[in-house]
C-alpha cells in the first residue's frame, strides 16, 4: 500500500550568468570582490561630490540670491526661451537639410553608375571626416576670407547660417551612412522577388526596399537628431543666439551666478535630449513589434545582409 504525499514543487532557481567565449562567469569570491570595489567607487564619488559642494558653498556659489533669478518671469522671457527657440530653430533647420542630403548622398552612393557612386562616396567620406568646429568656423569665415584675397566681394555669412549648414553636411554625411546601412539591413530575397515580378529599379527601392528600410532607420536617425541636436550648442563660439549663448553668457554677466547658470542650462540640455532619446528607444520597440518589415533594427546587434541589388544577377530568365 502506497500513501500519496502533497509536496510543493521546489521554487525556480535563479538563473546564473552563463559563461561564454568573452565572458567568465564569476565565483562566489569574484562577486564579492566586485560588490566591494563597487563600495569603494561608489563611496570615492559622494566624496567627490561633497568636496565640490562643499567647495562650491565656500565660494559662495550656493547663495540664494544667485538662484533667485530662475524663479523670475524676466529672466526666462529675456534669455532662457529666445535661447531655446534659437537652439530649437537652428536644430530644426538642420536636420530637414541633413535627411535631404542623407537620403540624397545615401542612394547616390548605392548607384550602379561609377559617375555618381563615387563622387557622392568622396564627398560622404570628406564631410564625416572633418571635425564639426572647424568646418562650422569655415563656412562662418572662410568664403569672405578667400572673397578677399581674390579681391572680390564676398556677403557676410550669418551665424544662423554657418551653423546649419555645418550641422548639415556633417550629420548629412552619417546619415547618409545610415540610409545606406538600412537599405542594405532589408534580406536579399526582397528585392529578388520584386525583380522577378518586373519591377525596375526605381520600383524596388521606391516600393519594397526604402518602406522596409524605414522601419530599421528609424531608431538610428533620431539617435543622431540627438547629436545634432547636442552639436547646436557650437554655435555659441561662433555667438550664435542660442540657449547656451544667452544662458551662460549673458546671465551670469547680469546676475554674476556662473555656477547656477551652469547647472540650469545643463539641466534644459538634458531634458530636451532625453525627450528625443525617449522616442528613439520607443520607435526602436515599435520597428521590433511590427511585422511589416524582415530588415533588422540598426543598432541592434546582428550582420546586415545585403540588399541584392545587382539587377542583371536576379532577373528572371
Amino acid at each position: 500500500m502506497t500513501t500519496v504525499t502533497d509536496t510543493k514543487p521546489a521554487p525556480p532557481r535563479a538563473k546564473k550568468r552563463q559563461a561564454s567565449v568573452l565572458f567568465d562567469a564569476p565565483g562566489p569570491k569574484a562577486r564579492m570582490r566586485h560588490n566591494i570595489l563597487t563600495l569603494i567607487a561608489a563611496i570615492a564619488i559622494l566624496g567627490i561630490i561633497y568636496v565640490v559642494i562643499a567647495r562650491f558653498h565656500k565660494e559662495g556659489q550656493l547663495q540664494g540670491k544667485l538662484w533667485k533669478p530662475f524663479i523670475q518671469g524676466s529672466t526666462w522671457t529675456d534669455y532662457i526661451l529666445p535661447g531655446i527657440g534659437g537652439t530649437l530653430k537652428a536644430s530644426l533647420a538642420a536636420a530637414v537639410l541633413a535627411l535631404i542630403f542623407g537620403v540624397v548622398f545615401g542612394l547616390g552612393r548605392m548607384s550602379d553608375h561609377r559617375w555618381i557612386r563615387i563622387p557622392a562616396g568622396a564627398i560622404v567620406e570628406f564631410f564625416r571626416a572633418i571635425p564639426l568646429l572647424i568646418l562650422i568656423f569655415f563656412v562662418f569665415s572662410g568664403p569672405p576670407t578667400i572673397a578677399n584675397a581674390l579681391n572680390r566681394e564676398f556677403p557676410e555669412v550669418s551665424a544662423f547660417a554657418a551653423l546649419v549648414v555645418g550641422l548639415m553636411l556633417y550629420n548629412g554625411s552619417v546619415l547618409a551612412e545610415i540610409f545606406r546601412a538600412g537599405i542594405n539591413s532589408v534580406p536579399r530575397g526582397q528585392s529578388e522577388a520584386a525583380y522577378a515580378i518586373g519591377l525596375r529599379k526605381g520600383g524596388v527601392m521606391r516600393l519594397i526596399l526604402i518602406p522596409q528600410a524605414t522601419t530599421a532607420m528609424m531608431p538610428a536617425i533620431v539617435s543622431q537628431l540627438v547629436v545634432l541636436l547636442k552639436d547646436s550648442a557650437l554655435g555659441w563660439i561662433i555667438a550664435y543666439e542660442d540657449l547656451l549663448n544667452t544662458g551662460y553668457r549673458l546671465i551670469p554677466t547680469q546676475y554674476g551666478n556662473l555656477i547656477p547658470a551652469a547647472i540650469v542650462i545643463a539641466l534644459i540640455y538634458i531634458a530636451m535630449n532625453l525627450s528625443l532619446s525617449y522616442l528613439a528607444t520607443w520607435l526602436e520597440k515599435r520597428s521590433r513589434r511590427s511585422r511589416k518589415s524582415s530588415a533588422k533594427t540598426l543598432g541592434t546587434g546582428g550582420a546586415l545582409p545585403g540588399a541584392g541589388m545587382s539587377q542583371d544577377a536576379v532577373m528572371p530568365t
